[in-house]
């Protein structure tokens, strides 16, 4: 029953796409969120098929939708070049959206998720509501469900959600990503890149090439995606325990943390270095960072990475180096080291001046 909503609200968003696309073909008009959405009265009608899904469910999907052109448009109108929106597939579009659960629609009760029109579904609990649940999000990945719930809270519930705040430090340190080794630290210490995407390469091709030979809409196509899709799925939870862990080990023994404000959107058209710079995963390593920077009371700085490879750490004289050039030798005072430890630490100088491009802080 959860495919086939999920089928339906597929419909409906590639209905609503070409219905917006060919009134503008036709005539020149354009349609808004609130044009849509009084339709979904009169598709009923002649649907019946929709009274099956739940009404807010169908209006989110006009709203996902609306949010579709309004980028699309804000990105014309800043002189891009964005895709127009596109049709989604069946595989593409993955989840429904509860956005008003005050009204109904679906509730968490102990072990059980009652969900509107499509009843009551066994769930995992992974941690008791806290405050008042807003909206509900199902779903799917990789063959399984999750039902995501977001929840307002009292700040007197802060602790229970977000923990303790960790006793102050005053230690501090800088980081320095890279493709070959995760992080070079300021302290000296290396953390090795896991390159789990690497290790699991030759498994993804395997498994997308017996999907390539199955024929579209067969249950053995559905089969080998479902096989190619678990492999993606063990990926990502390993490169997320692994950033969620190191985060974690830092937060508990830095008041401070330096990093750099990269720009990972363009470092990945680089084709030589696009598959390490993705599979090191330094966005979401940052965004993790950042939360558990401000549940436990610390600080995270970012700072301008321009020349942090090139200046010495001591002198402060910069001496041009290729990327291929993994050793930092002074010629003014010496100074020898790793090039992404000396990184590293003109990273937590930059942070502790407060000066010389510190981007943002977050607390």
């Amino acid at each position: 029953m959860l495919c086939a909503t999920l089928a339906i609200c597929h419909d409906v968003y590639n209905s609503m796409v070409n219905e917006r696309t060919a009134l503008y073909e036709t005539e020149k008009k354009s349609l808004t969120l609130y044009d849509q959405i009084p339709r979904l009265a009169q598709w009923k009608k002649a649907h019946p098929e929709l009274k099956e899904v739940h009404s807010q469910v169908l209006q989110n999907v006009a709203v996902r939708v609306d949010l579709a052109f309004q980028a699309f448009l804000r990105r014309v109108k800043n002189g891009e070049t964005p895709g127009y929106p596109r049709l989604k597939g069946h595989v593409v579009y993955d989840s429904i959206t509860f956005p008003q659960l005050q009204t109904g629609g679906c509730k968490l009760i102990g072990n059980i998720l009652q969900v509107s029109k499509i009843g009551q579904v066994k769930a995992i609990a992974h941690r008791p509501l806290i405050g008042t649940p807003k909206t509900c999000t199902i779903r799917r990945l990789a063959g399984k469900w999750f039902a995501c719930f977001c929840c307002d809270y009292e700040p007197s519930q802060f602790a229970a959600v977000c923990g303790e705040a960790l006793p102050t430090s005053s230690e501090r340190i800088g980081i320095d990503v890279g493709p070959s080794q995760f992080a070079a630290l300021s302290d000296g210490t290396f953390v090795e890149n896991p390159r789990f995407f690497r290790r699991d390469e030759k498994a993804v091709a395997r498994a997308g090439r017996k999907q390539s030979r199955t024929a579209k809409g067969t249950p053995a196509r559905r089969k080998a995606h479902k096989v190619l899709s678990r492999i993606n799925e063990r990926i990502r939870n390993r490169r997320h325990d692994f950033g969620h862990q190191f985060a974690r080990r830092l937060v508990n023994q830095y008041g401070l943390i330096a990093v750099e404000k990269l720009n990972v959107k363009s470092m990945v058209k680089s084709h030589c270095l696009a598959k390490s710079i993705s599979d090191a995963s330094w966005s979401m390593f940052r965004s993790v960072l950042s939360q558990k920077a401000e549940s436990a009371s610390r600080m995270v700085v970012e700072v301008d990475p321009a020349f942090t490879s090139q200046d010495c750490h001591k002198c402060v004289n910069r001496a041009k180096k290729k990327l291929s050039e993994r050793w930092h030798l002074c010629p003014m005072c010496g100074a020898s080291l790793d090039r992404d430890a000396n990184a590293a630490i003109n990273i937590l100088n930059k942070a502790a001046v407060g000066t010389h491009g510190v981007v943002a802080i977050a607390a």
